[in-house]
């Protein structure tokens, strides 16, 4: 799209009116841009993308772009805020931005490329510097046309119209500190497609899904009621919970200051209570972290989130669902539509078990494979990468790799295997159980040569043990001497599974069962 053209001022006095929820008032006396628009920033290619700001009420602010070398005038309404949309440019730069009004603001070195959203909890904030072969990879960071930009943490009670942040320059100097799996996601898409790539981190440990879904959406969806029911008792029991927590605090600095003296290892700090200045109050980090940057046209989002969330998988199914769509629909306000939104399933963690049982961990997993309904939605598996003792697998290139394939092949159209098997039927056989399988990538294999692991077999008495399973074709085949009428299978049901189903490609299985029997989480909301 070469062509660029403004909307016409009613159409402008319009879209700014549907954006008063997120725009605060500002009584600036000169033109002001939100954090997203700056120096090295990346605008989406070849699309219309908003540009907007702040100015006295009523001021005319005149733009101009170096690509076409046209410019507009454009009001600010009564309360000072005003937005454009015009054709972005095609891939390339650097270009620049000029705005005017009594005051003139140039934004430089402007790549148009791709725009990618990371977010989620302490997997995804996870920095390079934390990564596997972290020196090397940092000291390798030399990709002028990649550009960082992360959101600094901040917890709001309603929608913000702006946050803290900048665009940087990925460079050995700069990309230490910025998210690990979104950086490797963005330096494997860019050695594919040889475009300008702009990444936004907008990340936060330790937090739950509902702190980054979207007001609206939880308080339209019954099912969701308990997080908010729990909320408000935590709003009104929080004074005499901050008065203990400012007791127990008390004590921990004490303790920690003499294990520090000792020499011994501190004690674990005690949790804020639950507030409107928690990074899990519900809306939280959504109103503080992800509002300021809409409607900052992007190409779509990665997501690494759910540990949080395992105590509350079934909760899950509904949860996480209704926060991708809170996201799209206020993206699809300003007109983006569903933009591809791909997510991490969880890593196997903890101990491993001799014998299969329940595991909400599992659970969790489960719910994010049943995300996968949702059209224009991807999922990385990586039940093989993960860290029995560490909740931080440092291996954050494949996370980035397996993400970045379903990117390449379900937003760029690219001819890749981009998915690990993902189970889609079974039929009972005599005394064995036929399973099939999507995304088999030129053939089911078990890794390693070994026989296949990691599948239990059950009959109507909801016990299960470890089965026999041997690939035919593209099916698998599922039996037990113990099991005489089986009527459920489960892969990779636990923690930390040994499990070894993968395809050709390389990319492993997802976790899976046939069974809808109640799970450990069934009940918790």
């Amino acid at each position: 799209m070469n062509s660029t053209s403004v909307v016409s001022r009613r159409f402008v006095t319009l879209t700014v009116c549907s954006m008063i929820a997120l725009l605060s008032v500002v009584s600036s006396a000169e033109v002001r841009l939100p954090a997203i628009f700056g120096d090295n920033m990346v605008l989406q290619a070849g699309t219309r993308v908003s540009l907007w700001g702040w100015a006295d009420p009523n001021e005319e602010i005149n733009v101009r772009v170096s690509w076409s070398k046209m410019d507009w005038t454009i009001p600010a309404d009564n309360q000072g805020r005003w937005i454009l949309q015009t054709a972005s440019p095609e891939i390339g730069g650097p270009y620049e931005i000029t705005f005017k009004g009594k005051n003139t603001i140039a934004v430089k070195n402007i790549l148009a490329g791709e725009v990618w959203i990371c977010s989620g909890q302490s997997n995804m904030e996870m920095a390079v510097r934390s990564s596997a072969n972290a020196e090397q990879e940092t000291a390798a960071a030399d990709y002028p046309q990649i550009r960082l930009f992360t959101v600094e943490k901040k917890v709001a009670e309603k929608p913000l119209d702006d946050c803290k942040g900048k665009w940087v320059v990925c460079s050995p100097q700069t990309v230490s500190d910025f998210s690990a799996a979104g950086y490797f996601f963005g330096r494997d898409l860019y050695k594919e497609l040889k475009q300008p790539i702009g990444l936004i981190n907008t990340s936060w440990g330790g937090t739950s899904a509902e702190a980054w879904t979207s007001p609206a959406a939880l308080q339209e969806d019954p099912y969701l009621e308990p997080i908010l029911t729990r909320y408000k008792e935590a709003l009104a029991a929080l004074p005499q919970a901050k008065a203990k927590y400012d007791e127990d605090l008390a004590k921990w600095k004490e303790a920690a200051k003499q294990a520090k003296a000792d020499g011994k290892q501190s004690p674990r700090m005690p949790g804020a209570p639950m507030g409107p200045d928690n990074p899990n109050s519900p809306s939280g980090l959504y109103n503080g972290m992800v509002a300021p940057l809409i409607p900052y046209t992007v190409r779509g989002a990665i997501w690494y989130q759910g540990e949080s969330n395992a105590g509350r998988a079934y909760q899950y199914r509904d949860l996480f669902p209704t926060m991708i769509k809170s996201w799209w629909n206020v993206w699809g306000q300003e007109g983006q539509g569903d933009f591809p939104f791909l997510f991490v399933q969880l890593a196997n963690f903890m101990g491993t078990k001799e014998e299969p049982g329940d595991s909400s961990w599992a659970e969790l997993r489960e719910a994010q494979l049943m995300t996968l309904e949702l059209s224009n939605t991807g999922m990385a598996v990586i039940i093989d990468i993960g860290d029995a003792k560490d909740i931080h697998p440092k291996n954050k290139q494949d996370v980035g790799k397996r993400l970045a394939l379903w990117a390449l092949a379900n937003a760029y159209s690219k001819d890749v295997v981009y998915s690990g098997p993902l189970y889609m039927s079974m039929t009972k056989k005599g005394k064995t159980i036929v399973l099939s399988f999507n995304h088999v990538g030129g053939g089911l294999v078990a890794k390693g040569g070994a026989p296949l692991k990691g599948f239990a077999l059950a009959g109507a008495d909801h016990k299960f043990v470890w089965a026999d399973a041997k690939i035919e074709g593209d099916q698998i085949v599922v039996s037990s001497d113990k099991v005489a009428d089986p009527v459920a299978v489960r892969y990779a049901w636990a923690d930390n599974p040994v499990c070894n189903l993968y395809n050709k490609a390389d990319l492993p299985a997802s976790p899976f069962r046939t069974d809808t029997w109640p799970g450990v989480t069934a009940n918790s909301k």
